[in-house]
């Protein structure tokens, strides 16, 4: 019965993610770098997001959300802060995936959005405000009104 059980539960990910901010004179300047990923929503649609991925073994949150800012983006970016976690369910190859994400809050440093990896079909700055409604996502929507709020409160300039 206990075999039962182990085969049937829900498998868990854990993965870290990155809003990267680029200041301008205001914070209706102010952009955001999201990815349009290769791999299609479930209806095959596109879908435009936050760079995010697996937590790698001995790696923290952190480490993983700058990293893959970076190899999904080709962005440079220092951390400021969490913003928070997102927790949803989705479907592979017919198993239930418990997912969370934590996200943080970076400052753009530097970097080319075409030195991106394959994972990513494209890479674009899109206005923070316009973030909130043109991400595919409400979950990442919601973490994108997280940034602007800390955006809003002050975020350091870029160099």
């Amino acid at each position: 019965m206990s075999s039962r059980r182990g085969r049937g539960a829900p498998a868990r990910e854990i993965s870290a993610g990155g809003v990267v901010v680029r200041a301008g004179e205001g914070v209706e300047d102010a952009q955001i770098v999201a990815i349009v990923p290769t791999r299609r929503a479930a209806d095959g649609s596109r879908v435009l997001g936050l760079p995010k991925g697996h937590v790698d073994p001995g790696e923290t949150e952190l480490e993983a959300a700058a990293r893959e800012v970076r190899e999904e983006t080709g962005i440079l970016a220092e951390p400021v802060c969490q913003l928070g976690e997102t927790r949803y369910w989705y479907r592979r190859d017919g198993r239930t995936i418990s997912k969370a994400v934590s996200f943080y809050l970076f400052r753009y440093l530097g970097g080319n959005t075409e030195d991106h990896d394959d994972e990513v079909e494209e890479v674009r700055w899109i206005g923070l405000r316009d973030a909130q409604t043109a991400l595919s996502h409400a979950s990442e929507r919601e973490i994108v009104v997280q940034a602007l709020a800390r955006v809003e409160e002050g975020l350091p300039q870029d160099r």
